[in-house]
């Protein structure tokens, strides 16, 4: 049984999706590759298959992309403030 990882980042998920996509490996084997390495509901096959069909139509970033909305923003006196 293979060694699990916790807390992936989702970068780190989108770049195994990105290889085995690459190796023409089949969604539902991406996915439960995926949810034997990570933790089991790490992602659901629907987005998998969203990943694969964005890999496929060219998206080499595995990154978020920049959205519009509210800026997060912490800053160090809003961490004491909060402390």
């Amino acid at each position: 049984m293979p060694q699990t990882i916790e807390n992936p980042a989702d970068w780190e998920i989108r770049s195994v999706i990105r290889l085995l996509n690459a190796k023409d490996v089949k969604v539902a084997a991406i996915h439960r590759q995926i949810s034997e390495v990570y933790e089991k509901n790490i992602m659901i096959e629907g987005m998998v298959r969203k990943w694969v069909r964005a890999f496929k139509d060219g998206r080499m970033n595995v990154n978020d992309e920049e959205r519009s909305g509210r800026t997060f923003v912490i800053t160090e006196d809003l961490v004491q403030r909060v402390d």
